[in-house]
Formats: structure tokens, C-alpha cells, sequence
């Protein structure tokens, strides 16, 4: 079933994923920071959220070919992915045209479709297996939503509605019985900004509806929560990216400063607080 409107109304959803549109260089004058990682998984969160998504999607690569059922592997995997082929692809006024002619987004797409039906189906065999994994089931909804993101904000094709529905479910699952899953957090509260923000109000009804409010407020208590680092990061980049759209440009500089001393190769970023440092809001 295809119900979804064209990819301008689906565009801001990419903020689901939580990930900032950086850029692969370094700030000039900046280096990152000195660190050494107790595990790949946390390198590769580090390199996802610095715009490094090549680097990235291999570490988890390397990690899932040896953990088949490492499931935030297989997440983060698709989603730096997914930004790589949104990097390649840009923002053309053409996208079907534009679509045909990227090379590295023909090569990737077929990349990023292996590794979203493997996790899915990894993640919903152990649901099956054990209908109280809670972790399980956050990360099926997770892959179901990058699947989603790409599909419509990036590709600009309108379908995806099953595995909307599925995501959905499987986060309000999560949320019912962990109300302090943050990450599940982080994603529903995007579900309702955009829903109420994008959505016109035929498909906000059929997609269950939303809430800008509690979106919005959701990501500010999230982003101050005591969790994981890049939990936290996640939450932040939310909290930035909705701020921003918001035109609440004062507050949006605040979380851009403190997320660009965490990732200080982030030029997105940098670019922001360039624009926008001294009062500048235009």
C-alpha cells in the first residue's frame, strides 16, 4: 500500500534518525579529540555522529560479520548507510533524474537493503523468541524507521507504510514497559513532531496522529536524562535539530555549542554556529 505524500512532507523526518548532515573533514583548525576506545562499537558511534559514515558503516560491518545478531551493529550500520547515499545524492530539484545518474547511491542502495532485512529479520526473530526483549524490539523498530527515511525523505519514493506501522508499534511497546528507554524515546518523540508538523491532517489521522508539544519536550527531558554517552548524543542532536526548526535559534546555539565539543569534526555544526553566533538568525 502506498499512502504516504511526496518527500517534502517526509523530508524533516530524517531528524528520526538522529544524526547530524555533517560533513567528512575536519573543522579548520580542529582535530578530534585524542581517544581510545574500549570497543569498535563505541568508535563507530563516534564516527557516525562526526559525519564520518564510510568509516562507520565498516566498523559495523566488521562487528555484525562477526556477531550476526548484533543488532545495534546492523542500526547503525544502515544509518550511516543511508546517509552516505543522502551525501552522494544531495538535494536536487530533480531527484528522480539526480537518482539515476548517482553511481555511489546505485551501488549502495542494494548494500543498505542486505543489511536492513538481515537486522529486521534478526531482530524479529528474537522478538518471537522472546517476546519480552525490549532491546529486540526497539532495534526492529529502529531498522523499520531507517528503512523508511530513506525510502521516502531521501529517494523520494512513497511507500513504506507498513514498516512505519511496525516501528511505531514496537517503540509504544517499548515505551509502555520501559518509559525510560531513552533511544525509544528519542524516536517516538520525532514520530510525533513530525506527524504534526509535515503530515497533512488526512494522513495524520491514519498514521495514529501526533504532537509537536510532547515531541519537543520529550527530546528536552531526554537530552538532560543520565544515560549512555551516545544516547545522550542522539538526544542532543534531536533536541538541536528541532530547536533550529522551531526558530528558537538562541536555544538551537546552545546545543550546537555543546555538541560541537563532543564532536568537534562535525561541520554541520560548525556551519550553524557560524551562521547563527552574535544573533544572527536569517
Amino acid at each position: 500500500m502506498k499512502l504516504f505524500t511526496p518527500a517534502v512532507v517526509i523530508a524533516a523526518m530524517t531528524g528520526i534518525l538522529i544524526v547530524p548532515l555533517a560533513q567528512a573533514a575536519a573543522a579548520p583548525g580542529q582535530s578530534p579529540p585524542e581517544t581510545t576506545w574500549s570497543a569498535p562499537l563505541d568508535e563507530a558511534h563516534y564516527l557516525f555522529y562526526s559525519g564520518r559514515y564510510a568509516e562507520a558503516a565498516a566498523i559495523a560491518l566488521d562487528i555484525r560479520v562477526s556477531d550476526v545478531v548484533n543488532l545495534e551493529a546492523s542500526e547503525l550500520r544502515t544509518s550511516a548507510l543511508h546517509f552516505q547515499i543522502r551525501r552522494a545524492l544531495g538535494e536536487p530539484e530533480d531527484r528522480g533524474k539526480a537518482w539515476k545518474l548517482c553511481e555511489v547511491c546505485q551501488e549502495l542502495m542494494p548494500v543498505f537493503l542486505e543489511e536492513f532485512r538481515l537486522g529486521r529479520a534478526a531482530a524479529r526473530a528474537a522478538v518471537e523468541d522472546d517476546a519480552t526483549d525490549d532491546d529486540a524490539l526497539f532495534f526492529l523498530g529502529k531498522l523499520d524507521l531507517n528503512y523508511v527515511w530513506l525510502q521516502l525523505a531521501t529517494v523520494g519514493r512513497k511507500t513504506g507504510l507498513g514498516e512505519f506501522r511496525e516501528a511505531r508499534e514496537s517503540l509504544n511497546t517499548v515505551l509502555e514497559r520501559r518509559p525510560d528507554h531513552i533511544r525509544a524515546q528519542v524516536a517516538r518523540a520525532w514520530i510525533d513532531y513530525i506527524v504534526a508538523t509535515s503530515l497533512p491532517r488526512g494522513t495524520r489521522w491514519i498514521l495514529g496522529g501526533g504532537n509537536k508539544d510532547r515531541g519537543l519536550l520529550t527530546v528536552e527531558n531526554a537530552a538532560h536524562a543520565e544515560t549512555t554517552r551516545f544516547a545522550r548524543a542522539e538526544a542532543m542532536f534531536a533536541l538541536w535539530d528541532m530547536r533550529a526548526r522551531e526558530e528558537n535559534f538562541t536555544e538551537a546555539l546552545v546545543t550546537a555549542h555543546a555538541l560541537s565539543r563532543d564532536f568537534p569534526e562535525n561541520r554541520e555544526l560548525v556551519r550553524f554556529i557560524t551562521r547563527h553566533e552574535g544573533g544572527e538568525d536569517q
